[in-house]
């Protein structure tokens, strides 16, 4: 039950978006924390993502999820993680994989 003027608690992120934070947190060697990433509001770039980590974060999300991330598109580089996440959920990763 809500109570009026306190805000509701966050929901708790599902096991892709923990996953996909994870995995740029790896693909950054560690400067970016998934904490971090999943708080992260902003393009991937500003969050300290460069475009080395980016091109490696694609890799493995392809090999993973056995999608296809064009890099031309943009999308990895501007629309930040909750981009990321519905492009992938577009190309057909479900939560249970």
């Amino acid at each position: 039950m809500s109570v009026p003027g306190v805000p509701a608690a966050p929901a708790a992120p599902g096991p892709l978006r923990l996953r996909l934070a994870e995995s740029v947190a790896l693909a950054c060697d560690g400067t970016v924390a998934a904490s971090e990433v999943l708080a992260s509001t902003g393009s991937l770039a500003a969050l300290g993502v460069g475009s080395l980590a980016l091109l490696r974060l694609a890799d493995a999300l392809e090999e993973e999820f056995g999608v296809f991330l064009d890099l031309d598109d943009g999308a990895l580089h501007t629309d930040g993680f909750d981009g990321l996440v519905s492009q992938l959920l577009r190309l057909g990763v479900t939560e249970a994989q």
